[in-house]
């Protein structure tokens, strides 16, 4: 019996930036009859608010769910009838300038400049500063094309950690890499929610499509978490309808 189900956001509970699906929504409100709910992903707090919040249902017990933007570094919590903020741990000015200098340096050394970009390619959302390939804005489909084994952002991973000793660099979504403080990680971010909601370890799962090494959801498989690691949000439903059943 898990109390609390946490889950990656793009891939896993909708496609790339895209708000929740009619089915996903109210899977999550029946999974919440029976579980807290955590979403861990590295979008900032409006893009969390326009996938998740804002699409779910009325009859949705907002009480039990937990939102974990930022990879953790920030928690959203419901309170009064509103969304609001229960810590955010943020970069001082001089890491995010070293933070972008790198992201210049290690793009000219690595040679992936795509031939079209959508939007700004890099976003400070301060407490994690986060690169996207193709743009904030690119399509779905040119972003599940750009690198679908992840072999690209591999080696430009690889070159960050050499010129970002002490920060944590990772994998998420589709075309992005994120960069937070050391040891920040999807691990972490399920250890502070096992703090704030008295939850213990073992009674929390969490579900993901990149539950690999050097995925931004392998944290917590390696920590020791129970885990799920799912192809898609249609698969993302079938779980969760099991674990209703299951726990009903």
């Amino acid at each position: 019996m898990k109390q609390l189900v946490a889950f990656d956001l793009d891939g896993t509970l909708a496609e790339s930036k895209q708000p929740l699906g009619a089915p996903m929504a109210e899977a999550l409100a029946d999974l919440l009859t029976v579980a807290d709910v955590a979403v861990i992903s590295g979008g900032d707090w409006p893009q969390f608010d326009k996938q998740v919040a804002s699409r779910l249902p009325e009859r949705a017990d907002r009480s039990r769910l937990w939102l974990m933007p930022t990879t953790g570094t920030k928690l959203y919590t419901w309170q009064d009838g509103a969304w609001k903020a229960v810590f955010a741990d943020l970069f001082d000015d001089a890491t995010k300038a070293k933070i972008l200098e790198a992201f210049d340096a290690s793009l000219e050394a690595t040679g992936f400049v795509p031939e079209q970009t959508w939007g700004e390619r890099i976003e400070d959302r301060g407490s994690q500063i986060t690169f996207s390939a193709l743009g904030q804005q690119a399509p779905i489909d040119a972003k599940e094309h750009w690198d679908p084994k992840f072999e690209k952002r591999k080696i430009i991973q690889a070159d960050l950690k050499q010129r970002l000793p002490g920060l944590s660099i990772n994998m998420g979504g589709a075309t992005s890499i994120d960069i937070t403080r050391e040891g920040v990680d999807k691990a972490q971010a399920m250890r502070r929610l096992s703090a704030e909601s008295g939850i213990a370890g073992e009674a929390m799962l969490f579900i993901g499509d990149a539950i690999f090494p050097g995925g931004n959801d392998y944290a917590p498989k390696e920590a020791g978490f129970d885990t799920v690691k799912i192809r898609d949000p249609e698969e993302t439903l079938s779980v969760i309808a099991a674990i209703v059943a299951c726990q009903k």
